[in-house]
């Protein structure tokens, strides 16, 4: 008899210490928002000692997570809005673009942001340096 007591008090110690275990918190309620990601820029940056120049009224194009809103998305050049096409997938959302031609001839940097179906957002930009015509 004296056995089963221990057991049954063991039992019950076991529970009381492990409730907070079992505690609601409101951290757990909080869902990561996975930050978009840019990938596949297909024109080269300029960048020393290379120095590579893009050819005039170029067209580019970069990929961003499937987890994007893509009416999100914003893309600038020289701080003007860029018109642009997005193209998505399953897996990703495929952004084209052409640059102006009142860009030849100059240094531009492409700035591209989107805001993730979660809420949290990323940013990200591109140097590049435009031949003359």
């Amino acid at each position: 008899m004296r056995i089963t007591n221990i057991k049954f008090a063991l039992i019950i110690m076991t529970v009381l210490f492990n409730v907070p275990a079992f505690a609601y918190s409101p951290d757990e309620t909080k869902v990561e928002c996975k930050k978009p990601r840019f990938s596949d820029f297909n024109l080269s940056e300029f960048k020393a000692p290379e120095n590579i120049e893009i050819p005039p009224e170029a067209e580019l194009s970069f990929k961003v997570s499937a987890w994007v809103d893509p009416k999100s998305i914003t893309l600038t050049a020289k701080n003007q809005p860029l018109a642009f096409a997005v193209e998505s997938t399953s897996t990703f959302h495929k952004v084209k673009a052409k640059l102006p031609a009142a860009f030849n001839g100059s240094y531009v940097r492409i700035r591209a942001s989107v805001k993730a179906l979660l809420g949290c957002d990323e940013q990200t930009g591109w140097l590049l340096k435009v031949a003359d015509k």
